[in-house]
């Protein structure tokens, strides 16, 4: 193998696809970049076994094509310390390889690309959607933050697609807390899902293109495929059912809570800092044109209570919550004003930004209140 690359060129490639290198691993192959090399195209690999990232990008070439796996963290540190400039790679010998710039040049070893794990791949009958690349994003940054952390539940360690002809939901829940973030530029010929691991959502989110290009997802039951330019994330699906969501939102909520979001946002915030460090439970009190939120630690003796106006349409209402599930929801939704519905102290409430509020909505959260003395 040998061909000629812009330094500068080569490490916007390999920072695309390093976030499938593993931190750990049993399997030594796995912390090396793949090279292959076929004409003028370079494609670069990185993969965990789960996750596996591709990208290529044309190189001058001589007439040596072939394939090698070369360590990962080496040739990262070594690009990222290197002004742009030309830069020769070559094999040299047996297993290893030669790196030639301007001024010097570094030999590293090489590995066997023939222990490289293969690509997991989609069926050939795979269901297919476009999607794009903002949406994208904002659905996975709109939705990402309420999946649950516990690796032992990974269907709730994931975002749900849920796609219709109409339009495609994401979805995400730890089962006390839940978002839906719905997209209407996204549509299907059919009903399809698939459930996305968390970790390999926020790769995808890090690097997909800051232009409005079309993402196109590719999809069987095991695989999912996510392509856009040079770039294709291959991920391994979560597999199961996931909670049927619509039948947990609440409706016909007859209290109704209207207010700045970073107000109420700011107000949580304080309070939660006298709230019992094992629950963080907070209480709000409300009545008519009024908000109250309170929290107690009786084992430390403190409190703290604060209240504002607001415009409140009810029944007067005193409901706990976990203080940091609502910091979650208020400080992800991007609008000045929101609403919260409420049924009664122990059903779910509803919260979603104002401006949706009586029109389509894009995306709102449900949260589960909790007992508070």
């Amino acid at each position: 193998m040998k061909f000629a690359v812009s330094s500068t060129e080569l490490l916007k490639a390999i920072l695309t696809v390093q976030k499938a290198i593993p931190a750990k691993t049993t399997e030594a192959i796995l912390e090396n970049y793949l090279f292959v090399l076929e004409g003028s195209t370079l494609t670069i690999t990185a993969s965990d076994n789960e996750l596996t990232l591709k990208t290529a990008l044309e190189v001058q070439v001589s007439d040596e094509e072939g394939s090698i796996a070369v360590p990962a963290r080496q040739l990262t540190d070594l690009l990222k310390e290197l002004p742009d400039q030309p830069l020769q790679i070559e094999s040299v010998g047996d297993y290893a390889f030669k790196c030639a710039w301007t001024n010097g040049s570094s030999t590293l070893p090489y590995f066997n690309p023939a222990d490289y794990p293969q690509t997991k791949k989609v069926a050939g009958d795979a269901t297919t959607i476009e999607i794009p690349a903002s949406t994208l994003s904002e659905g996975i940054s709109n939705t990402v933050y309420a999946s649950s952390d516990e690796d032992n539940r990974p269907i709730m360690n994931s975002i749900f697609f849920d796609i219709k002809p109409d339009a495609t939901t994401l979805v995400a829940s730890d089962l006390q807390k839940l978002i839906c973030y719905t997209a209407t530029d996204v549509k299907a010929a059919g009903e399809s899902s698939f459930i996305l691991n968390k970790r390999h959502a926020n790769v995808l989110k890090a690097i997909l293109p800051k232009e409005d290009e079309a993402v196109k997802i590719a999809f069987d039951d095991k695989v999912a495929a996510v392509s856009f330019g040079t770039t294709t994330m291959y991920s391994c699906l979560v597999v199961g059912k996931y909670p049927d969501y619509k039948t947990i939102i609440p409706k016909n909520n007859s209290n109704i809570l209207r207010i700045d979001r970073l107000q109420l946002l700011n107000m949580v915030r304080r309070i939660s800092v006298c709230s019992p460090k094992a629950s963080n439970h907070i209480k709000f009190n409300l009545i008519p044109g009024s908000i109250e939120v309170s929290a107690q630690d009786v084992g430390f003796e403190i409190a703290a209570q604060e209240k504002a106006a607001c415009q409140y349409d009810g029944d007067e209402l005193a409901i706990g919550f976990k203080s940091t599930h609502i910091i979650d929801i208020l400080a992800n939704l991007d609008c000045q004003e929101i609403v919260l519905k409420f049924a009664d102290k122990r059903r779910s409430v509803l919260i979603l930004p104002a401006e949706d509020a009586a029109e389509n909505v894009n995306v709102f959260g449900i949260v589960m209140p909790v007992m508070v003395k």
